[in-house]
């Protein structure tokens, strides 16, 4: 069953995916499945704790050598860490020029240790990790979803909750966010727009 702190969240990224052109991209996510149903390039999955994006770029475990993409994928991961700003300056070593990072992660939800559960941002707060990493703020956009009835739904019974279309409100409300993601964009790509420009010009490649 889908959990509702997601279903917003999913929807936009996956047009936002879709206008970067999936098939012509090299994907890894970190620890999680949500690029699976893209027709990408390539894709592969590197799990925690065989491979600690906290402790420096991935490494392919055949050469050994740091593995690098065209996107990097992080969907409720970042919580989890116990160096988020260190993970995503090894994000931005790992990515090729002009490649792109995309993350999500909770705010108004209860603590869920997987094995430990640290932080939480505001897509303001996420936009400025990015920025502090080294990300530049033109080439960056973030997002938030909640209400105060998921924020109630989120506190109250089965954690995460599973979403009931006949009645679970999808409305946001600025002041109750619940999820938060972002999309940025690493510097040496061919275009002198920012990343909102882009986004706003470019169709959508795949239905996925």
């Amino acid at each position: 069953m889908a959990s509702l702190n997601r279903i917003v969240m999913q929807k936009a990224s996956r047009t936002m995916i879709r206008k970067l052109h999936p098939s012509t991209l090299d994907v890894i996510e970190i620890s999680g499945t949500t690029g699976r149903p893209f027709p990408f390039k390539s894709y592969e999955i590197y799990h925690y704790p065989e491979h600690d994006i906290c402790k420096g770029p991935l490494l392919n475990p055949k050469t050994e050598q740091t593995v690098t993409a065209d996107l990097i994928m992080a969907n409720q991961v970042w919580e989890h860490l116990d160096r988020p700003y260190a993970a995503t300056r090894n994000v931005i070593d790992m990515l090729r020029p002009g490649g792109f990072f995309w993350v999500a992660s909770p705010f108004l939800v209860r603590i869920h240790a997987a094995p430990i559960d640290c932080s939480r941002w505001t897509a303001r707060g996420l936009k400025n990790l990015l920025i502090e990493a080294g990300f530049d703020e033109a080439q960056i956009v973030s997002f938030q979803w909640g209400n105060r009835a998921a924020v109630i739904r989120n506190t109250f019974g089965k954690f995460p909750p599973e979403f009931h279309r006949e009645s679970d409100d999808l409305s946001n409300e600025p002041d109750f966010p619940v999820a938060v993601w972002a999309l940025a964009r690493k510097e040496g790509g061919e275009s002198p727009r920012t990343l909102a420009d882009d986004l706003d010009n470019w169709a959508e490649e795949e239905k996925v």
